[in-house]
């Protein structure tokens, strides 16, 4: 963990101590609580606790009830933690109340998260985007956060808006968030701008969709290795993003194009992993980054093949792609980590299915020979002869189709290959 000053300088890295505490409503929560103790980890806290609690309905003032309360204490000061961190949404007097009786800091999986994606934020939109979704979390619990701030100081909870005391009046948030939301407004032109351009190229777009810590970043890594690509304009010179075995290891969406071969070109996107309880204010400010999902020609949705609960996993993912409106897309589902599974799963949804490892590189050639399948079945094999005024158009199919064999006849330029149907279906009048 780190904590920063008001100007957002590091101060010092910190680590935590802390339990994991959750209510059951209904159903088994065991599978949330372990994903819980896997995001503590990603923000350093180190859990050395657990406490579950079956209810009927939720305490108004401390979620859990008086007894578990006290029990929680008394684990806090036996294990000498200095966190909590509930699996349930917290209301801001919740916050204080449980702060009060406990002694410690409280925060519930939506700060977390928060924090987490606070700290993953690379560029300035995703910056503005995770601080706008923790202005409009944080605004209706003023009261709960203002005295955790004041009397705790900086670390989990308090990254990126935390830093400038949450004591302000709400209508300084509010037009902190007004603020937010055209900064935003003025970066979702721009990308409307290169989504407009790669549309009127033709390039087909590619996204990586999945759960977290799927392997989506590493799949795109492996995929930058086999194939010639280049990055996109206005992108970094680092070709390759961030991936680490950690949930959430990379944040902001990246934006690559590959070429399969000569005319079989296209971006591929690497997007945010999806987690269940992922905050509604966080989907709502990525959403104009997510909605680049929308555009994608096909989806390759990754999945952790190794993991028991992937079924849960892939409905999630399917959750928030309908939500997106990107339910219709044409998907391969890519069943990642199958050197560590314990056997081939029963393949759920999709139009088409491989099975793949990133680290070793196991079935990459048939997700890449997925993707070719799905956005470049169109190409057609044609003899055109393009008329010599007409050099451009050479040009253009040289560049944009796979030329096999190019002869200079007496009318013209013979060009022999495989094109892409609307161009072919454009200059299909030269066609011999």
């Amino acid at each position: 963990m780190l904590r920063f000053t008001d100007d957002n300088e590091i101060l010092r890295e910190d680590s935590y101590r802390g339990i994991v505490a959750g209510v059951q409503w209904r159903g088994d929560i065991e599978r949330s609580m372990d994903e819980l103790e896997g995001l503590c980890e990603a923000d350093g806290i180190q859990v050395v606790g657990r406490l579950e609690q079956s209810l009927e309905r939720p305490n108004s003032a401390t979620l859990i009830g008086k007894g578990k309360v006290e029990e929680l204490r008394d684990l806090c000061e036996s294990m000498e933690v200095d966190t909590v961190v509930f699996n349930e949404e917290l209301s801001g007097i919740q916050i204080r109340n449980l702060e009060e009786a406990l002694g410690v800091r409280v925060i519930d999986r939506t700060i977390l998260i928060l924090d987490i994606f606070a700290d993953r934020a690379v560029s300035k939109e995703g910056k503005l985007q995770v601080e706008l979704a923790q202005l409009k979390y944080r605004l209706p619990r003023l009261t709960g956060f203002g005295r955790s701030l004041s009397r705790l100081g900086g670390g989990i909870g308090t990254r990126g808006p935390g830093e400038k005391k949450l004591e302000t009046d709400r209508r300084h948030i509010a037009r902190r968030i007004d603020d937010i939301r055209e900064e935003l407004a003025k970066a979702g032109k721009s990308r409307q701008t290169q989504k407009s351009g790669r549309a009127k190229s033709g390039m087909p777009v590619v996204a990586l969709v999945g759960y977290t810590n799927s392997g989506k970043s590493a799949i795109m890594n492996r995929l930058l290795d086999m194939f010639e690509e280049e990055t996109s304009a206005g992108l970094t010179e680092n070709k390759k993003v961030g991936s680490e075995d950690m949930l959430f290891a990379t944040l902001d969406t990246a934006h690559r194009k590959l070429s399969l071969g000569k005319g079989m070109d296209f971006i591929l996107i690497d997007t945010v992993g999806f987690v269940s309880g992922l905050p509604h204010d966080l989907v709502d400010a990525f959403k104009s980054t997510l909605e680049e999902v929308k555009d994608a020609d096909v989806l390759v949705h990754v999945v952790d093949n190794s993991r028991e609960d992937k079924d849960f996993q892939i409905e999630v993912t399917g959750n928030v792609i309908r939500q997106l409106g990107a339910g219709g897309a044409y998907t391969i589902m890519a069943y990642n980590k199958t050197d560590i599974a314990p056997e081939e799963p029963m393949i759920t949804g999709g139009n088409d299915a491989v099975f793949i490892s990133a680290r070793t590189g196991d079935g990459m050639d048939a997700l890449a020979d997925a993707i070719r399948k799905a956005i470049f079945s169109d190409m057609v094999g044609a003899s055109l002869l393009i008329p010599y005024d007409k050099g451009s158009i050479v040009s253009y199919l040289c560049e944009n189709g796979q030329v096999d064999s190019m002869d200079y006849k007496e009318n013209g330029t013979l060009l022999t290959g495989t094109f892409r149907e609307a161009d072919y279906n454009k200059y299909r009048s030269f066609s011999i």
